[in-house]
């Protein structure tokens, strides 16, 4: 395998790769940054070093690619492994826009089977996984309303208000519709007084509605310096009860007058289990000659509401979701 990207998350997928998953193997490391690339690939033996996508899915112990490279260079290393007819595992966003994203889809059309899985790990996290199951059970009705929150402890130098939505508020909207399966048809964002955490210039928290192609509600608070660590919540209203995940990894401790539990402090440490689980269920299918999993079409339909959502951001207001017919392709 190659690993596009040895930031955070693609650093991390290389050490779950080598150490964790079975059945696959890294053979190849791409960055921009050539010394970066270096010293993740020695560490590995039989690991290559690359600066470019291209050279190393055309290396011939590439079979197959996980890119975790920033979104803007997602299409460009999306299309170079279509045209190798590499599987690929692309962490989201799968592009940063709408136009990108459907560049994309037409693209695995032409290439006539589906190559694609997109890295919205929350599909593999036990809680959702039951949530998921529960809701499908139709045992608590139908879905009226779905509640989500979503604090990091801070966020890196450079996020902007739009990667609020891009970056973050993506994995509620992916949620949102593999939940309740249904599509959204409109977004819109809410923009309270900012904490004085902040950094200059930036609207945080901001609080998200949505509208589903069934009636149902969803709602985001997205938190980006809240300042304790790294919480994600979702709540079900139902016809006939709720349900609710995310409060408590445990263990509850009671001790010195207080209880409570650990918050974790980022994202890889509270989905270290759902990374786990994605990434071995994608190698695992690629073994077969499968792809499962959130694809392009998810990642395309993310891509569309998230572009409404940061227009509603910029100018207020509810904004429509404009998503082409579900091609068959992807039924």
């Amino acid at each position: 395998m190659a690993v596009v990207g040895t930031g955070k998350m693609g650093a991390d997928h290389v050490r779950r790769l080598h150490g964790v998953i079975s059945g696959a193997r890294v053979t190849a490391v791409v960055d921009i940054e050539a010394d970066r690339a270096k010293s993740v690939a020695d560490a590995i033996d039989g690991c290559t070093a690359y600066t470019e996508p291209a050279a190393a899915m055309a290396a011939e112990d590439v079979d197959a690619v996980l890119i975790a490279s920033p979104g803007p260079a997602h299409e460009a290393a999306l299309i170079e492994a279509l045209g190798r007819d590499l599987p690929v595992l692309c962490e989201k966003p799968m592009t940063p826009d709408a136009a990108s994203a459907l560049r994309i889809l037409e693209a695995e059309q032409r290439h006539g089977r589906r190559r694609i899985q997109v890295g919205f790990m929350r599909r593999y996290d036990a809680e959702y996984v039951k949530l998921k199951r529960l809701l499908d059970s139709g045992e608590l009705g139908r879905a009226l309303m779905l509640h989500q929150r979503h604090r990091n402890l801070t966020m890196p130098p450079g996020f902007t208000d739009a990667m609020l939505i891009t970056s973050s508020v993506a994995h509620e909207v992916d949620a949102t519709r593999w939940l309740l399966d249904q599509e959204i048809t409109a977004i819109t964002v809410h923009k309270p007084a900012p904490t004085s955490h902040a950094p200059a210039g930036m609207n945080d928290p901001q609080f998200v509605v949505i509208e589903t192609s069934a009636g149902a509600l969803a709602d985001v608070e997205i938190f980006g310096h809240c300042g304790y660590g790294y919480q994600v919540q979702a709540e079900a209203v139902c016809e006939r009860g709720t349900a609710r995940i995310g409060d408590e990894p445990g263990p509850r401790v009671s001790a010195d007058g207080r209880w409570g539990s650990r918050v974790p402090p980022d994202y890889v440490e509270r989905f270290e289990d759902a990374y786990d689980r994605e990434v071995q269920a994608w190698v695992d299918a690629t073994r077969r000659g499968e792809t499962t999993g959130p694809g392009a079409w998810d990642g395309y339909a993310a891509a569309a509401v998230c572009e409404a959502g940061v227009v509603s951001q910029r100018e207020g207001g509810r904004i429509e979701v404009e998503l082409i017919e579900r091609p068959a392709f992807y039924a």
